[in-house]
């Protein structure tokens, strides 16, 4: 039995434990929040299944006296660092990071030599992936339904069009789809953001706080990635992924179209039991039980946290291009 601890019992944090309360081989047995109401709320959802729940104030006491096997994290977006090392150093097994992975390309740095160090499986909530439509999308690409890809394309509009909070979801599902690497990039923030020379947001929750930004990426397998993010245009998330022989179209209302020759037909994803965080964190329970490799690993949300500062530094530098992986 897998015991589960959860940092951040709020919102994400909660579907965390959703997902791990779910499975016959892990139960909840600690939650750490800093406000008691939430630590009261969590308590009141999960005690009756999970007989052992303790609630924490700390993590650090959390991680000392819990013996947990599995660390989730859903606190600000740039408050994750120092506790997937805390939960990597603390014994973990497996850890599920909620996105970004980080702020910074140095707390990402960190996170990742923590795990690999101490031989934690890390998992990052980039949620697509786990998604059936977007799963079953990217299979299509994968069996060549559409030819070779040659580019992806991400509309990405609206008020909530941060760069961090969650052009990050964006920035990695364009490089799930274009299956490879990243070599360089050149970027535009939006108006007012200029000076934005590192990340100075407030953990995900006032849009003003962090620019939305356009990227143009050149990918080491030749494919083009194109990421276009605006505030001040109506709500819209389209992607649209180019092959030699087709194209796949995914609409902001959950629907996917294949084109070929002239003809577009409805994508029909496969039927998941579960999907969505619940099944991430299920993923890594399978993953530590030798079933399967993680979607998005801590090496992948490092990738895509040096994308996001990419864009910074093309910003700062005249939109000039920024070679990745960013020099240390």
């Amino acid at each position: 039995m897998y015991r589960v601890g959860v940092i951040g019992c709020r919102g994400i944090g909660n579907r965390h434990a959703q997902g791990a309360a779910s499975l016959e081989n892990a139960e909840v047995v600690a939650g750490c929040d800093l406000v008691p109401e939430q630590r009261d709320e969590f308590a009141a959802q999960f005690k009756a299944t999970s007989p052992e729940l303790k609630m924490y104030d700390d993590y650090r006491e959390m991680l000392e006296k819990a013996q947990l096997d599995i660390v989730t994290v859903a606190t600000g977006d740039n408050r994750h660092a120092d506790l997937v090392v805390a939960a990597a150093e603390a014994g973990a097994k497996g850890i599920f990071c909620e996105k970004p992975l980080a702020t910074s390309v140095e707390d990402a740095d960190r996170m990742v030599a923590a795990a690999e160090r101490h031989n934690t499986l890390l998992s990052v909530d980039h949620t697509r992936h786990w998604m059936p439509v977007w799963h079953r999308c990217h299979e299509l690409v994968t069996e060549g339904e559409i030819g070779d890809v040659r580019a992806v394309l991400c509309e990405h509009y609206g008020t909530r069009s941060m760069l961090f909070r969650n052009g990050t979801h964006l920035l990695d599902a364009i490089m799930w789809y274009a299956g490879s690497n990243p070599e360089w990039l050149v970027a535009e923030l939006e108006d007012g953001y200029k000076d934005y020379s590192e990340y100075r947001g407030d953990g995900g929750h006032d849009p003003a706080t962090e620019p939305s930004a356009n990227a143009y990426i050149h990918f080491a397998n030749g494919v083009r990635g194109i990421y276009l993010g605006e505030k001040q245009a109506p709500n819209r998330l389209d992607f649209t992924i180019s092959g030699t022989t087709g194209n796949i179209f995914i609409e902001r209302e959950g629907d996917a179209y294949i084109e070929r020759d002239g003809e577009r037909e409805l994508v029909e994803p496969r039927h998941w039991e579960v999907d969505g965080i619940a099944a991430g964190v299920h993923e890594l329970v399978r993953a530590l039980d030798g079933d399967g490799e993680l979607s998005c690993t801590g090496r992948d949300g490092l990738t895509v946290v040096e994308m996001m500062i990419a864009c910074l530094q093309s910003q700062q530098q005249n939109n000039a291009k920024i070679a990745l992986p960013l020099a240390r």
